[in-house]
């Protein structure tokens, strides 16, 4: 039996933070979670988070504003990210994004399912792909009403240069079935399948291989969901067992616990294992994304850290019930006992940092 669920979240490399932020929130109609800072790197720079109305793993997209070094977009990578609409939807998204600019594909379709990929302005490639079986809320503003919105993730389309290797891994390791080919498309999912249960690989045996670093307009990784940090600690030594030894320790990321392994086609994957509270565990669940928040082992060093980084604008229609003030309070005195060193035995934590500055583009 699988330990992995579903899909947790997905993380990009984008451009400019209010940038991003105006997309997400104004065109594609996402509401803002989390307002937060990469814990790794030598570079002060936003970790953004986006997700449907309940902020449920599976539709948390997460985005990191990293203009100093753009990306080479090719295989081993995350191509796209597709979310699910409604069935009938497709006019709108695609009325909508061309009144915007926005390039698209226009209406395609895949495995008997209409979709549209378009281009966040960063050059990330973002999917509205129909699918009626859908049921979670989502979240709505502007233009974006109820009856088009976006559920969540239905999956990502993930370019590799050859399949089996990395089949076996999604079998084997993961626990996914394959379900089906289109073409140069291959359907994996697990449990029930469908929405945020689905992974397809795009066979692409031609295109170089992408870059795996930071860079703007190009995917980091994919996250999938596992139940708690036991599971966390057998699917790591599920990755030793079968010889995917490029797994790294378990990693404290403030709102789950993280592995995360580098699959055979390239691809980074991390399993994710939610906290307790969840994205409520440093600010109240109905004032999310209002405020920065930084991890109690940083935030001594708040100001230093927001001089570093571009001034940025959530919009007010962000916030559920007209709140126009941020309340947002940093879990500083839960979590003072193990603010500046990890519990024993518990899941790795960056304590210290050297910040040499923030995302100023590299010329």
């Amino acid at each position: 039996m699988s330990l992995v669920k579903g899909l947790h979240h997905m993380t990009v490399c984008v451009g400019g933070a209010q940038e991003d932020i105006d997309f997400q929130t104004k065109i594609f109609g996402q509401r803002m979670i989390k307002q937060t800072i990469l814990f790794d790197g030598r570079y002060a720079h936003y970790h953004l988070y986006y997700a449907n109305a309940d902020a449920e793993p599976g539709s948390v997209y997460t985005t990191f504003p990293y203009g100093r070094v753009k990306g080479r977009p090719g295989s081993g990578q995350i191509q796209a990210t597709a979310y699910t609409v409604p069935k009938g939807s497709l006019k709108f998204w695609l009325e909508h994004l061309n009144r915007h600019k926005i390039k698209n594909s226009g209406i395609e379709e895949r495995f008997g399912q209409k979709f549209i990929r378009f281009d966040h302005p960063s050059g990330i490639q973002i999917e509205v792909l129909e699918d009626n079986a859908d049921s979670r809320k989502p979240w709505t503003v502007g233009e974006v009403t109820a009856d088009v919105s976006t559920r969540g993730f239905h999956g990502p389309v993930l370019s590799v240069r050859e399949i089996a290797e990395t089949e076996r891994f999604f079998v084997d390791a993961l626990g996914f079935r394959k379900t089906g080919q289109d073409g140069p498309y291959h359907r994996y999912e697990i449990g029930a399948g469908g929405a945020a249960k689905t992974v397809t690989l795009l066979h692409e045996p031609g295109r170089p291989s992408g870059s795996w670093i930071f860079g703007a307009g190009t995917a980091h990784h994919m996250a999938l969901e596992v139940e708690n940090d036991e599971k966390l600690t057998e699917q790591k030594n599920l990755y030793e067992e079968l010889g995917y030894t490029d797994a790294s320790e378990i990693k404290d990321r403030m709102y789950f616990h993280s592995v995360y392994c580098r699959c055979p086609g390239g691809i980074l994957v991390e399993c994710a294992a939610t906290v307790p509270q969840g994205f409520a565990v440093d600010e109240p669940a109905d004032q999310l994304g209002h405020s920065l928040l930084l991890p109690p082992w940083f935030e001594h060093r708040r100001a230093e850290i927001q001089a570093m980084l571009e001034p940025i604008k959530v919009p007010e229609s962000n916030f559920p019930g007209g709140i126009r003030k941020a309340a947002a309070k940093i879990a500083v005195a839960d979590a003072a006992p193990n603010a500046t060193e990890p519990s024993p035995g518990g899941p790795s934590r960056r304590t210290s940092a050297v910040f040499i500055g923030g995302d100023t583009p590299k010329h």
